[in-house]
């Protein structure tokens, strides 16, 4: 990745942690950002509390634990769209937040209108088997930017 879209990335990562922190009271362990054409996808890994976790152990408690999220996405993510289209200076069309509470990952999906399909994955790929890129793609595009929190 280049510098100029390095440290956007690292912005990014660091106002969503931020926004996770003050929206919920807990700083996740890290935060991946992803950016390729117009979606961006914030993944923040250990995002839920042990209470949260405890409870998404029953489907039931999943479902609770996933609509909670959602809707507190919904209700308080304008502060982070507006942080979001001042760092990169795009504005947000879309956005929605997705809950794996398996593993206490909440993914955050920023669009411009386009559908997204998001997989977690059960451990990281090798970084020499995946370039993320397509031939004749810009190098920068769809390389994650990994933040600790």
């Amino acid at each position: 990745m280049n510098k100029p879209n390095a440290t956007m990335a690292r912005q990014i990562a660091q106002a969503a942690s931020a926004f996770e922190r003050q929206r919920t009271g807990k700083t996740p362990r890290s935060v991946t950002v992803v950016l390729s054409d117009t979606t961006l996808v914030i993944t923040l890994h250990g995002a839920l509390s042990e209470a949260e976790k405890a409870l998404a152990k029953s489907p039931e408690g999943a479902a609770q634990v996933q609509e909670f999220h959602r809707r507190l996405f919904t209700n308080a993510s304008e502060s982070l769209r507006q942080e979001i289209k001042r760092i990169t200076g795009v504005e947000v069309r879309e956005a929605t937040a997705e809950v794996e509470p398996a593993t206490g990952t909440v993914v955050g999906v920023f669009t411009t209108g386009t559908t997204v399909q998001v997989y977690l994955l059960a451990h990281s790929v090798p970084s020499g088997s995946w370039s993320g890129t397509e031939p004749g793609d810009d190098e920068s595009k769809g390389q994650p930017t990994n933040v600790d929190a």
